[in-house]
């Protein structure tokens, strides 16, 4: 790790070497849904779940078309799966992913460590056993802090999700969305078109949406300033807005609320979250290591708060007080995890439904 600690184990995956952002997630279960998931793109897993592998993967429990995960740390890996309908063990996955990764580490101690000192760089090798010389490799990996990675990750060309006959048109700009957020919007009667992360509201406009979606995605949201302008052009038009994610922090930053990095961020899938409008509490799905300003929120006369965290009352939800936009740094397609929060989708639409 950056600070010079080291941890040996056991290989899993290929035999190679990948460095990357270490992180933490404390859920229990869905684990393939995390590793698919874009927001962990450029980072190095840590799962607190003692077991991983032993129900195998399965296509439809994706949330991209392939693994974005930088590498694995785990505890126990298995190498066999329970569960019938599975397509393959997690082991023939990763191979085929090309995903390194190491096992039979103390993930308590681990994750007690990151805790205290914080997120950091680490790499993990297979092949390189000389501490030296991984360090000297660890130096070219670069700090998350100011590190764009959408548009590595964004589609390449529009498409579209959805039945096209139906009621409403949504514009998806594309930061690294994850499938099951489309799904809820298809759902609910929304026909979405899928933008590359630095299409121009425009091109975006042309496709003449009812209301646009900021989506998911991973790296600093202070380093994406094409993205702040086209949600600035967005709130300028003043049509429905809805973010999630790196959403939010994009629409807090096109609101003039900055954002920071977190000491270790949040990871998992038991977050408690207040709804500040209705008094109600939810328990969260969430994966993001920046945030928004809380102070910044509290004085801003554009913005409000509308959800805040209650381990640590960093801002969970945003709304303009000027336009039809809101945002929520947490994830209510909630895969893996509860579904409090999936009434977000229902109030878009109703939104996109006021607004007709």
């Amino acid at each position: 790790m950056e600070d010079g600690t080291l941890f040996r184990g056991k290989a899993l995956g290929i035999t190679g070497t990948i460095g990357g952002e270490i992180c933490f997630n404390t859920g229990m279960t869905g684990y393939q849904e995390i590793y698919t998931d874009p927001s962990y793109h450029g980072q190095i897993i840590v799962n607190t779940n003692s077991h991983i592998g032993n129900y195998g993967v399965i296509k439809t429990d994706e949330e991209s078309s392939n693994v974005k995960i930088r590498a694995l740390v785990c505890n126990q890996f298995s190498q066999t799966f329970s569960r019938n309908v599975a397509d393959s063990s997690l082991q023939e996955y990763f191979q085929k992913a090309g995903i390194v990764g190491i096992s039979q580490v103390d993930t308590r101690q681990l994750v007690r460590h990151i805790r205290h000192k914080g997120a950091m760089n680490a790499i993990i090798s297979s092949e390189i056993l000389d501490e030296e010389a991984l360090r000297e490799e660890l130096k070219k990996v670069p700090p998350m802090s100011g590190l764009e990675l959408s548009s590595e990750i964004s589609t390449p060309a529009p498409y579209t999700v959805g039945d096209s006959g139906s009621q409403y048109k949504v514009a998806v700009l594309d930061l690294g969305i994850k499938t099951s957020i489309l799904e809820n919007m298809a759902a609910r009667d929304c026909y979405c078109k899928v933008f590359p992360a630095k299409t121009s509201f425009e091109e975006m406009q042309a496709f003449n949406p009812n209301g646009y979606f900021i989506s998911n995605g991973p790296g600093d949201p202070a380093a994406m300033p094409y993205a702040v302008e086209t949600v600035r052009e967005v709130l300028e038009a003043d049509v429905p807005l809805f973010g999630i994610c790196l959403g939010h922090q994009i629409l807090a930053l096109a609101s003039d609320i900055p954002t920071y990095k977190m000491h270790n961020g949040h990871r998992g899938l038991n977050h408690p979250v207040k709804n500040l409008i209705t008094g109600r509490g939810e328990i969260t799905s969430q994966n993001h290591g920046f945030a928004v300003s809380e102070a910044d929120v509290n004085k801003s006369k554009l913005v409000e708060a509308t959800h805040v965290n209650l381990n640590d009352n960093s801002i969970e939800g945003i709304r303009r007080k000027d336009r039809k936009a809101f945002s929520v740094q947490y994830h209510p397609e909630s895969s893996p995890g509860p579904h409090d929060s999936r009434y977000l989708f229902d109030d878009f639409v109703e939104l996109i439904k006021t607004s007709l």
